[in-house]
């Protein structure tokens, strides 16, 4: 009995060991890569990019539309923001706690406010500003309005008043992040539907049809552009630190009289793929 009870003792020590010796640390989980987020307003601005995705798989959180999936492999979402400034912020804070993109680009069409582009040409926002932002002038009863007297609200300069506190009366530019902007720079050559160049992307819930007023806008404070979302989602990736880029194509531009062309959004996603494939290519995550 004795003899057997040690065998046994010794098969179980043998094994025990054998079990401890050959358990493998379970390897550490690799860092998850963070998608590129492109954001469009309105179903014709997304429809291609969508198209686009490897494995697209559509999602809605409330009242806002997302897809996911890959292009060459990597990681993308693609936000339909719907139009305005209210609708755009509210999805670009959504995608940021939900996706946690590691860049952002928003992206569609725009009306031209400066005179030498054209329909189809292309205006990388090397900064985005809010052209809904203004205190008027003082004018009584029946003295009518004038644009010219309109002072710009930095509506982030302070705690107080900004219609109140003269230091606020200037246009914040929310400028571009770099390494997006260089990666775009980088892609230009690949359009050849148009121009591509660098400009100042306004954003507002107003559809300016008044000459004069684009005129100033544009002389002013540099507007190459105007359309309704851009600033806004540039504001909440500032405040969130995620780089940002907001791409526009010509639609019109009542400036020179060129006609609108629904048919451009489709051009600026397919300039916009490439972006994204050059902005992964040369910023490959840690």
């Amino acid at each position: 009995m004795s003899s057997v009870r040690t065998s046994l003792t010794l098969v179980l020590v043998l094994f025990l060991t054998a079990c401890n010796t050959t358990r493998q640390t379970p390897p550490a989980p690799s860092a998850t890569v963070r998608p590129v987020l492109v954001q469009g307003a309105m179903d014709v601005e997304v429809r291609a990019l969508v198209n686009l995705l490897e494995h697209p798989l559509e999602s809605r959180v409330q009242g806002w539309t997302f897809w996911t999936g890959e292009l060459n492999g990597h990681p993308v979402v693609i936000s339909k923001t719907l139009k305005g400034g209210s609708n755009t912020a509210a999805a670009t804070a959504l995608a940021i706690e939900r996706f946690h993109p590691v860049a952002i680009i928003n992206q569609g069409t725009a009306g031209g406010h400066d005179p030498a582009l054209h329909v189809s040409d292309i205006v990388l926002g090397a900064a985005a500003v809010n052209i809904g932002s203004f205190k008027t002038g003082s004018r009584a009863r029946g003295a009518g309005t004038d644009f010219a007297e309109w002072k710009p609200m930095d509506l982030l300069f302070s705690e107080g008043s900004a219609g109140q506190t003269p230091e606020a009366w200037t246009m914040r530019r929310f400028a571009a992040d770099a390494g997006l902007l260089d990666a775009a720079n980088g892609t230009r050559t690949q359009y050849t539907k148009g121009r591509v160049v660098a400009g100042v992307i306004g954003s507002s819930d107003i559809w300016n049809s008044e000459l004069d007023r684009i005129a100033r806008l544009h002389d002013e404070f540099g507007t190459s552009v105007e359309e309704m979302e851009t600033a806004p989602a540039a504001q909440v990736a500032a405040f969130s630190q995620v780089p940002f880029l907001g791409i526009r194509i010509l639609s019109n531009n009542i400036t020179n009289g060129d006609a609108y062309n629904g048919q451009t959004a489709e051009l600026c996603q397919t300039f916009v793929a490439q972006v994204v494939k050059t902005y992964v290519a040369t910023h490959p995550q840690q």
